[in-house]
């Protein structure tokens, strides 16, 4: 059972990564997908999104899920 990872603009660029498969062992949350992924505490204003919808971190995700991790959307 696994898990699709997304990662987007910054993010992206300072994991050094684009993407990867989890498995769902022990993942509960969108959260819990983040630390596994990247061992780091969740940031304050990491937006989500589960299966091309946004959602919260605290949102649960389940076996075959696409979780895609981006920074703020800034505008000017």
């Amino acid at each position: 059972m696994s898990i699709s990872v997304k990662y987007f603009a910054s993010i992206r660029e300072r994991l050094n990564r684009s993407e990867e498969i989890l498995d769902t062992d022990g993942i509960g949350t969108a959260a819990d997908v983040w630390i596994r992924a990247t061992g780091e505490d969740l940031p304050a204003n990491l937006l989500v999104a589960i299966n091309q919808e946004h959602a919260r971190v605290s949102d649960p995700v389940r076996d075959g899920d696409e979780v895609a991790f981006f920074p703020p959307v800034t505008g000017g």
